[in-house]
């Protein structure tokens, strides 16, 4: 048999499969249906190895469910605007229209050549008039039943990219694309009220039974919902300024007033506001912190520094005590009122702060075995205690003093009880170009207006430079200006564009019409929706997921859909990483510019000069430690690429890219395919199918049983996520089947059967290779591989015919010994009396006793 040609079989198969539409999905009441999606991508312009990661284990769970028997929907789309995009067009002179379509046909090609079984017809891409002209109509529907609202709000300003940022996307106080430090700035926004759904969202995370606790735990803390009271702290009489009578404070510990020992409000608060009029020095501090982003994550990791105004505050539970009021960085106003109150003596940051300006640090809760004596020393106690020094309190748990304090604060006439939570509205703003017209347009005499119905969509200008920074649509000279639909008169459009997330924020309920004229036809979405599974990166379980959540219910609000949930079943799996190399001038160098010599030593190719290896890392280009799917394709084939990255580590954590890995896989396509094909003697294997033989024993029986329970734990594995075992199980049973050697007609048929169920069990691992050898054995006549049905096991053929069992002497284990299954006691007795080790410790005594413990133990007690 000739040698396995790797580009000619899977240029074959994948033209086969499109021409016979095999993956195109169609609705069918009479058959269970399974919705695959995994993350679409953005369209950078090439793949890398962890797009081949994601999209094999989606590949690998939609052909595996065809052949159980579902009606798979697998689409494709491309997350297509963003800033990137624009990024390139003013380093490449390139429109970003031009570069985005150009890119999505590259990777389209990628993904043609990998064999991934999508269902192309329903393509989709969000930067096309007929995608975003839904989402259009979507923001003006929020709009009109009070989810969408526009107004002024501090917000993360990512100065290389002079657009604004959701705090999601800032990681580390910097933009999650540019990297650049972000700041504090006061725009105009518009906004989706994620919140209105905090507590549904909060709730429904228990019902998400198939999604990792990790992203569930993620998102509850996101939401953050949080139970304290909402109070009054009154400015004393010197400190009071007209408009200020006090100052409005949430707290999750009332419990803790006592040890109060100053107040600290944002920045940006009116009060803060009203002093930088008159205080040079407070209007200073203030700017120092706009510098800052409006994260918490940003907020967390700055310094905490505070203004002292000189104004004061009353302690609403310690008559006569006043409290200082400081600027701080570490408040935010749009977190709560945006003031709170100090209790350094139990919490870290307040602790840090009052050491820093030398400020009291009272004791309020001591630990359980403490006495009213305890105090902090040098670390706050934060955990649950009794309560000392705070009178009324005193003796209370924290739990208990919390609601003492609270129904206090309701008698006093202070405040109220209230829930809080940490999620905030969605800015959905962004300051491009290469993004969705927001379709409002701002009339002078009427306000912002909705854009009629009938001009939908409003499409982006292309006659548009980048030639200077901030958005083209402010510079048009003619696109923005229009006449209102409302009175006529001249107006301009909205120049923001819509965050890229509110793309891919309902992308999926699109999949399941894409051609149609409406958003979506319910007919499609009531059979295919929810997405049965999910597959994607866990760095999105706050952005798109949540995002997503929200929408799906926006949706339902504005009577698009009657689901609230979109994803049944979500995996997150891990990143594919690689070792990373710097030249002796410290420059990051591809693996493929690197090489070791004899002695081990790494060197730079062009150069000769030594390279210094560095840590493994997550495959990055602007580390170059990147390896290029083409080539490794065009190396050893789709089918090895596809096998490695399913079998070398459990799928939901980070991967380790190595040549030697993709060439065992190399070594194993075609091992299996000389199994299979080359011998002229098991071309029987084309008989594969006929009545299982009689009188089959010995290894043969083995290989049988082995076959029948890889079957059982393959699916079992697939079912679960476990790919990389499931893999192991098939090599095992390969290696099995090519040691029985048997040349009897029973040990054949196995053989036979085994190999071919390898073939059969693999299939969705390694498509190409499986398809060509089904028809090598002679099946075509059964159709192609891929339209068969998942193989089936005999359960009583999973249990094996022998077992080993232990015998001992007097409680000493003496043998082991291989019986058949479920042995009688006189059979057993016998069996170990035979046995020379047993016989040389009774030394010719008969046993006093024989237990039996069935498949397991023989105990003899001479």
């Amino acid at each position: 048999m000739a040698r396995y040609a790797i580009k000619e079989t899977e240029a074959k198969w994948q033209a086969a499969w499109a021409d016979a539409k095999v993956f195109d999905a169609k609705i069918d009441p009479a058959k269970p249906k399974y919705y695959v999606l995994e993350m679409f991508p953005y369209p950078s312009g090439r793949l890398h190895m962890g797009h081949v990661r994601n999209y094999a284990m989606g590949d690998l769970t939609a052909r595996y469910k065809r052949a159980r028997g579902y009606n798979v929907l697998h689409p494709m789309g491309w997350d297509a605007f963003g800033l990137p995009a624009e990024n390139a067009a003013m380093q490449n002179n390139r429109h970003p229209a031009e570069w985005t379509y150009a890119n999505i046909d590259s990777m389209r090609a990628q993904f043609g050549q990998l064999g991934v079984s999508f269902d192309w017809g329903r393509e989709v891409a969000t930067c096309h008039p007929q995608y975003f002209r839904h989402e259009q109509k979507m923001f003006l529907d929020f709009w009109k039943n009070g989810l969408a609202y526009r107004k002024k709000s501090y917000v993360n300003w990512d100065p290389v990219e002079n657009t604004v940022l959701a705090n999601e996307q800032v990681v580390d106080g910097k933009g999650w694309r540019s990297g650049a430090p972000v700041e504090r700035r006061e725009l105009n926004q518009w906004f989706l009220k994620i919140t209105e759904y905090a507590d549904d969202l909060l709730a429904a995370i228990a019902t998400l039974d198939r999604w990792p606790d990790r992203v569930r735990i993620m998102q509850e803390n996101w939401i953050g919902k949080s139970q304290g009271a909402q109070l009054n702290f009154a400015l004393t009489e010197a400190s009071r300024r007209p408009g200020f009578d006090a100052v409005e404070v949430y707290t999750t510990r009332p419990d803790t007033l006592f040890g109060a020992s100053f107040l600290a409000i944002a920045a940006n608060h009116p009060l803060a506001l009203d002093l930088a009029k008159t205080d040079t020095a407070a209007a200073e501090f203030i700017a120092e912190c706009n510098r800052m982003g409006t994260s918490e994550a940003v907020i967390e990791q700055a310094e905490k520094l505070g203004y002292r105004t000189g104004l004061f505050v009353q302690n609403p539970f310690v008559p006569g005590q006043e409290l200082p009021v400081y600027l701080a960085n570490f408040v935010l106003m749009d977190y709560g009122t945006g003031a709170l109150f100090g209790c350094p003596a139990h919490d870290q940051r307040d602790f840090d702060f009052a050491t820093k300006y030398d400020l009291p640090i009272v004791t309020v809760v001591r630990p359980r075995d403490a006495d009213a004596s305890y105090t902090v020393g040098k670390a706050p106690f934060s955990d649950d205690g009794i309560l000392i020094n705070s009178g009324f309190l005193d003796g209370l748990t924290v739990a208990e003093a919390k609601k003492a304090a609270c129904d206090h604060i309701e008698k006093l006439g202070i405040g109220t009880v209230k829930t809080q939570f940490r999620l905030r509205d969605w800015g959905v703003s962004r300051q491009r170009y290469w993004g969705c017209p927001i379709p409002v347009i701002h009339c002078p005499t009427c306000g912002p207006v909705a854009v009629p119905d009938d001009q939908l969509p409003v499409t982006l200008p292309e006659d548009v430079t980048f030639d200077a920074p901030g958005n083209p649509l402010d510079r048009h000279p003619t696109w923005k200006h229009v006449n209102c639909p409302s009175c006529g008169g001249a107006a301009t459009r909205e120049t923001d564009t819509l965050d890229t997330f509110f793309e891919s924020s309902w992308y999926f309920l699109r999949f399941a019409s894409p051609r149609s004229e409406q958003a979506f036809d319910k007919e499609a979405v009531d059979y295919w929706l929810p997405v049965d599974q999910y597959i994607g990166g866990v760095e999105h379980a706050v952005l798109h997921l949540l995002y997503s959540r929200f929408f799906t219910r926006a949706l339902k609000q504005c009577g698009y859909v009657d689901m609230k949930e979109p994803f049944e079943g979500l995996f997150t799996q891990g990143m594919v990483c690689h070792q990373t190399y710097k030249s002796a001038d410290g420059q990051w160098l591809f693996p493929t510019d690197v090489q070791q010599d004899e002695t081990g030593a790494f060197l730079e190719l062009s150069t000769g000069k030594a390279a210094t290896p560095g840590r493994v890392e997550k495959m990055s280009k602007s580390k170059k430690n990147v390896i290029d799917p083409d080539e490794i394709i065009a190396a050893y084939g789709a089918d090895a690429a596809r096998l490695f990255v399913l079998s070398d580590s459990p799928p939901e954590r980070d991967f380790e890219w190595t040549t030697a890995g993709i060439d065992g896989a190399w070594r194993y396509v075609n091992r299996l395919w000389r199994l299979t094909t080359e011998p002229a003697a098991d071309k029987p294997l084309a008989a594969y199918g006929a009545p299982q033989p009689e009188g089959i024993s010995g290894a043969a029986d083995k290989l049988l049983r082995l076959t029948h329970k890889t079957i059982r734990d393959v699916t079992d594995g697939l079912e679960n996520f476990h790919f990389n075992k499931s893999v192991a199980l098939i090599r095992e049973l390969t290696n099995a089947a090519e040691d029985l050697t048997g040349s009897d007609a029973a040990s054949a048929w196995v053989r036979r059967f085994a190999l071919v169920t390898v073939v059969r069990l693999i299939a969705p691992m390694m498509p190409h290779v499986t398809e060509e050898i089904w028809a090598e054995l002679g099946h075509s006549a059964d159709g192609m591989l891929v339209n068969q049905p998942w193989p089936s096991f005999d359960p009583a053929l999973t249990v094996d015919a022998s077992v080993t069992m232990a015998v001992q002497v007097n409680g000493k284990l003496r043998a082991t010994l291989e019986l058949p299954r479920d042995i009688s006691q006189a059979d057993a007795e016998a069996a170990a009396l035979a046995d020379p080790a047993v016989q040389r410790v009774l030394e010719g005594r008969a046993p006093k006793k024989i237990i039996l413990v069935p498949n397991r133990l023989i105990n003899v007690v001479g």
